[in-house]
């Protein structure tokens, strides 16, 4: 993969916007810790991708990256300075990214001010994603296409392969029912900064977003695996969130191949270009 052209790691902030069920966090630790495991397994593998550096020796997370763990739902959470990170990552989340909640118009306008200042970068993730959207203009809402779930095929656009390095399709964990049912085609606040969607869905148009050296999201989770999706379905099932019949389709799809690892890694090559 190489590694970053500065010789300081990048300090990127993990924005928590939920805590997982005792059933998840009990194995996997809380949502930063999630993140992290990725990431790392992303920095010290060799990136498939790029078959001219396969030679090259995998780079150790602490080497590329600095991270810091915020949790920010709570109403005296303190922000990370702008001027302490150069990014953000805003998890997922059980809340509704267009709710008026303190906290969620909070984290909306910081999230405006991070993109608007243009040094820091931004990735988000479901909740994450949805927030992005809103903190730019966009409009977020419940999916027409409802609930969305387990190991989903994805349709990536053109420019989507280009971002990812990937083919056409993609398969990510899915774990949502509400959706970015659109985003301005630019940035608001510096027009000439194109957003580009990454992909699609039958029943979600806008499965990311990218604005170079501004902002990378995905609908889905790169981050889950098959005992946090499975265990997620579960529950939801039990408590009646889930009916039955889309419980049983995702089931079946839990243990099929998902490439959140690529999408990890175009996280990297996001932060360090």
């Amino acid at each position: 993969m190489g590694s970053f052209p500065n010789p300081d790691p990048l300090r990127l902030a993990i924005l928590l916007t939920d805590t997982p069920i005792p059933a998840i966090s009990s194995r996997l630790g809380t949502f930063d810790t999630i993140f992290t495991t990725l990431l790392r397994t992303a920095c010290e593998t060799v990136d498939p991708s790029q078959p001219q550096h396969q030679n090259e020796p995998p780079q150790p997370l602490e080497s590329q990256l600095t991270l810091t763990a915020h949790d920010v739902i709570h109403p005296e959470a303190v922000y990370p300075d702008p001027g302490t990170i150069d990014a953000v990552l805003i998890t997922g989340s059980r809340y509704t990214a267009y709710d008026d909640d303190e906290w969620i118009v909070r984290l909306t306008e910081y999230t405006r001010g991070l993109l608007e200042g243009g040094r820091v970068k931004v990735i988000g993730v479901c909740f994450g994603h949805q927030i992005v959207a809103r903190a730019l203009g966009g409009v977020v809402g419940p999916s027409a296409g409802g609930w969305e779930v387990a190991v989903t095929e994805v349709e990536v656009s053109e420019e989507g392969r280009w971002v990812l390095r990937t083919g056409e399709c993609l398969n990510i964990y899915q774990s949502h029912r509400d959706a970015v049912l659109s985003h301005p085609s630019a940035l608001p606040f510096n027009p000439s900064v194109p957003i580009v969607r990454l992909g699609s869905t039958s029943s979600c148009h806008c499965q990311g977003m990218y604005a170079p050296g501004s902002l990378m999201t995905t609908q889905g989770h790169p981050e889950y695996t098959p005992f946090l999706m499975k265990t997620l379905l579960q529950t939801r099932h039990k408590l009646g969130v889930l009916p039955d019949a889309a419980f049983e389709d995702a089931m079946g799809r839990i243990k099929e191949k998902h490439d959140g690892l690529a999408v990890a890694r175009a996280w990297l090559r996001f932060l360090r270009d």
